[in-house]
């Protein structure tokens, strides 16, 4: 029995046998030149490459001598000792750029101003936090909320309704058959997760359909869960009039809401017919909110906002408050928000004496881009924009990103349980900045002419920096996947799709020839991109198996920002479809700035 599966294992080890790869002539080229010609690499050498090759220029010998050593232990054990004085050969050479630990294509550190005010950043936004699948019909947990915390999303969106007794508080997606879980237990994971991966602030975005008892017990269920983490604006003013920065903010949970109504009204008249009268008005402008859509009745709606099923926190669906509970909930309003009466022009006021919060689904932003893209602008200066999927995503798929950040939205919120390529843009942009959920705006953003001129995204703009990216070669399939994985009888036969996504003008993508039968395919192709707006772009990589009988496979890949991307020659680990990294695949590159 052993001796014959032991046949059909050598039978396998010779069909997909994984040949040594040699480095390519650029890695050669690079040892020669600065090892001076020699058999060996001395920690000086190293450094002087590292200095004018890979821009890195502020490396000692000391730091070129701890790499040495590293790269040796890593690769001869235990005779590390032996090896001449930290000094490297090609193939250790080659080892270190081909190492993602070692190597890795951009900065692992937070390295941007963390002192403005929240408005200028890009913050790390989750859509439906709680949802374990899709829209409609997935269990709701507190599991995919520290799935997210841990990946560094900053901003948890928590829909809270009453129980079906009315004495307690569950999150659910509301008009749904989703099964809810309750508030305490979510608010109980934030606090214990929220700052894993960073330590800047965790916003709570509540989208509140609850009477006025229960707003006063989840008022309880903050102060008591969270104590010195929460974040209470001063009680003085009725509103900040500019956000605190991420660095003020640090390990703190900030809660943003609609306030209670009867803060934002004179109480001259009954409640309950103002009430009515503010439903009536902002259905005029934003729409109802059914319970359901088409795909075409989702398209056929204007600007007004009309058709979302996503009952975001902005509705008017709360019932009168009690003037005596409602001071300790309204004190804990951060970041307000709310749908202002009037039409898009009055939303994207800006207010000199506060700061608010504005949420649009993604249509309604396409259609306020169209006719008002500056207002847009002008108003993320200062204030929150929020952007949200469009009710129909009943199966938790994303839409583009990029628009929202073109003009300025801070919190594009996302399905962060779904997968595809618009979330890996996500997980790209949040890349940046040491992957702690908080990304600067460029500075163009956030400029303002002396007529109050801002950016204007439909302007055609000249190319201000070329991205120049060489795809030498990929390895680690072979140990990170099935032999039989791709192709039952053969290796696979792979290629790499590499472009950019960014404003509409430097969108692209560009792709290798296919090698065919090789676990460690060499391309060795260069590509060029000109870039308009190289500050919002980002460089897209994905690996696929061609498959001549059916879809290509997916075999791995990556997003970066390319205003992170260190120049030179690096090693880029690839991910799956979630964007879990793999452990050992991954692509040698070079990226050059012309």
């Amino acid at each position: 029995m052993g001796s014959s599966s032991y046949r059909i294992c050598v039978c396998f080890t010779r069909k997909f046998k994984v040949a040594e790869v040699e480095p390519p002539a650029d890695v050669k080229e690079a040892f020669r030149k600065y090892s001076d010609g020699g058999t060996h690499m001395n920690p000086e050498q190293l450094r002087r490459f590292l200095v004018e090759e890979q821009a890195e220029n502020d490396v000692t010998v000391a730091d070129a001598e701890a790499i040495a050593q590293q790269i040796l232990q890593k690769r001869h054990h235990h005779l590390a000792k032996f090896t001449r004085h930290n000094h490297l050969t090609l193939e250790d050479f080659f080892h270190f750029l081909f190492a993602v630990d070692l190597n890795p294509p951009i900065h692992s550190k937070v390295h941007q101003d963390m002192n403005a005010p929240l408005s200028h950043y890009f913050i790390f936004t989750g859509h439906n936090s709680y949802l374990t699948g899709n829209q409609l019909t997935s269990d709701c947990s507190d599991v995919p909320i520290i799935k997210a915390l841990k990946k560094g999303v900053r901003v948890i969106e928590l829909d809270i309704w009453p129980n079906s007794s009315k004495d307690d508080v569950h999150v659910l997606h509301g008009r749904t058959v989703t099964a809810p879980v309750e508030l305490i237990k979510c608010l109980r994971s934030i606090k214990e997760h929220a700052f894993e991966a960073s330590p800047y602030p965790v916003v709570i975005t509540l989208e509140d359909h609850l009477p006025a008892d229960l707003q006063a017990k989840v008022a309880q269920m903050l102060t008591k869960t969270f104590g010195d983490m929460l974040f209470h604006p001063d009680p003085e003013s009725n509103c900040l009039k500019e956000f605190p920065s991420p660095e003020e903010l640090k390990y703190r949970v900030i809660i943003s809401t609609k306030p209670p109504k009867e803060y934002l009204q004179a109480k001259t008249f009954d409640d309950k017919q103002s009430s009515q009268r503010e439903k009536d008005s902002d259905e005029d402008v934003w729409g109802k909110e059914p319970s359901s859509l088409t795909a075409d009745e989702e398209n056929d709606k204007s600007f007004n906002g009309k058709g979302d099923n996503n009952q975001d926190d902005e509705s008017d669906d709360e019932s009168d408050l009690k003037p005596q509970q409602a001071p300790v909930y309204k004190s804990l309003i951060a970041i307000h928000a709310g749908k202002p009466k009037g039409g898009l022009v009055e939303a994207l006021r800006v207010d000199p004496d506060k700061v608010r919060r504005l949420s649009l689904s993604e249509q309604a932003l396409e259609k306020a881009a169209e006719t008002h893209g500056m207002d847009v602008v002008r108003f993320t200066q200062k204030n929150i924009l929020r952007v949200y999927p469009k009710g129909t995503r009943f199966n938790s798929s994303n839409y583009k990103p990029l628009i929202g950040w073109m003009h300025g939205a801070q919190m594009v919120a996302f399905n962060m349980q779904g997968y595809g390529r618009s979330l890996w843009l996500m997980q790209g942009m949040f890349r940046s900045n040491g992957g702690c959920g908080y990304v600067k705006k460029p500075d163009f953003l956030m400029k303002m002419g002396p007529h109050g001129q801002v950016f204007n995204p439909r302007d055609k703009l000249p190319v201000k920096k070329t991205l120049k990216v060489k795809v030498y070669m990929g390895d680690g399939w072979h140990l990170d996947f099935k032999q039989t994985h791709f192709d039952m009888y053969s290796p696979p036969d792979f290629y790499t799709r590499v472009g950019i996504s960014g404003v509409p003008a430097d969108t692209v993508m560009k792709k290798t020839k296919t090698k065919e039968d090789k676990w460690t395919p060499v391309w060795e192709e260069e590509f060029t991109f000109p870039l308009t707006v190289p500050e919002l772009a980002l460089l897209r990589i994905e690996v696929h198996e061609y498959d001549m009988s059916e879809k290509d496979d997916f075999a791995g890949q990556n997003c970066l920002p390319v205003s992170e991307l260190r120049p030179g020659i690096h090693a880029v680990p690839l991910c799956n479809q979630k964007g879990e990294q793999y452990p050992s695949v991954r692509l040698l590159m070079r990226f050059e700035f012309v």
